[in-house]
């Protein structure tokens, strides 16, 4: 093959893709490869075309395509491409999210670049202030690099995922969240916890559960122990109470529009869960049921105990069921009882988290950016504004 490279620029306007490629196909040049997008009114094009079985000169093209340039109103510039060696590739797609401000793209390519990891593309989407860059990375195989890589974006404020690139990605189909400090901002046993006048006690158990210093179940059931005697109607009480986190009403409701199934597994209280489920209009919802008898609150629960092997299993099921593979499953969570899905997960995403979990996650994501799950998975609906 004798190729070129053809690069056009300038005003969108009806035509111009039918206008440049008529010469090419009147020339008998052979379109291998192209790529257009349209920023901010501004079209752009690039294409790779084989010349061998045309009788036109480089020369002759040129002309003939400069000329049919200006009478659209775009620049359009010809060469010879000479196609680099074919070497093997490590792809990975890192995706940065925060608020926008002057210098990231900057700041992080500049970083790429000493680390030696070369951008094969890069593209931005804007949703208000939020804005996503993604950027497609030969990155080499080595774990320490990805966590440098890591630590530098979050060292400018920004969220970041890193996961690999495939040819045809994948569409994931299923995905997973916990409640407590991820869908709802809140730690619902906390608020329990609160108007039994039991706060600091229970607290201290979340956080040292939280924290993986002891057992999910057991911290679980004695925080359960000293809610005994609660009146039922606190429940109501504290669910009209609590807020969903920013932006997962919206989320939801994209994802649920891109065809994904939605569930939520959580180790906190099928009372919340199930409400939770119908305002959602989610899929699944489990959580631990909370034993009540005489309109109060036993101290005990009912049923398996959610701990982190028991969210693995209940999304192995639902997976099974929807006739979901693993590849396919998004989980996002905040704890460590949440570990074990986010590992096994296709994309496994730490909120708000701690390092433990976000050490074991493709990435994480700060508390005022769950919609950046929406650009992550590339959402019908996300970022409708583009840069």
């Amino acid at each position: 093959m004798e190729l070129i490279a053809v690069s056009v620029y300038g005003l969108d306007k009806p035509g111009i893709i039918r206008s440049i490629s008529e010469v090419l196909a009147k020339n008998d040049v052979n379109i291998v490869d192209i790529e257009q997008t349209v920023l901010q009114g501004m079209f752009s094009m690039f294409l790779i075309g084989d010349i061998s079985k045309s009788k036109i000169t480089l020369e002759g093209l040129r002309s003939i395509l400069k000329k049919t340039g200006e009478e659209i109103g775009v620049n359009v510039d010809v060469s010879r491409f000479q196609r680099p060696e074919s070497s093997s590739k490590n792809l990975y797609i890192l995706t940065v999210i925060g608020e926008d401000r002057v210098g990231i793209v900057y700041s992080i390519s500049k970083f790429l670049h000493e680390m030696g990891v070369n951008i094969e593309k890069t593209s931005l989407t804007a949703r208000d202030k939020l804005i996503s860059i993604e950027f497609l990375l030969n990155l080499p195989e080595e774990e320490e690099l990805k966590k440098k890589v890591r630590e530098h974006v979050e060292s400018l404020g920004l969220d970041v995922v890193i996961r690999r690139y495939r040819e045809q990605e994948r569409v994931k189909r299923l995905i997973v969240f916990d409640m407590d400090s991820t869908i709802v901002d809140a730690e619902i046993i906390n608020e329990l916890a609160r108007v039994a006048g039991v706060e600091e006690e229970v607290k201290r158990l979340t956080e040292r559960a939280m924290e993986g210093e002891m057992s999910f179940e057991k911290a679980l059931r004695e925080r359960v122990k000293l809610l005994k005697g609660l009146p039922v109607e606190v429940l109501e009480k504290i669910y009209q109470e609590i807020k969903l986190t920013e932006g997962a009403k919206e989320l939801i409701k994209s994802l649920k529009e891109s065809g994904y199934v939605v569930a939520l597994v959580s180790g906190g209280f099928s009372y919340f869960t199930e409400k939770l489920r119908r305002e959602l209009d989610l899929d699944y919802a489990f959580g631990n049921e909370l034993e009540i008898e005489n309109g109060k609150i036993t101290g005990r629960i009912k049923g398996r105990v959610i701990d982190a092997a028991e969210k693995a299993k209940i999304i192995e099921e639902i997976a099974r069921k929807e006739g979901i593979s693993k590849e396919d499953i998004v989980a996002v969570g905040d704890g460590a009882n949440d570990r074990i899905m986010i590992e096994n997960a296709g994309i496994g995403i730490a909120f708000n988290a701690k390092e433990a979990l976000k050490e074991v996650a493709d990435g994480s994501l700060s508390k005022q950016n769950l919609i950046g799950i929406a650009s992550v998975l590339k959402l019908k609906n996300e970022f409708r504004k583009r840069i």
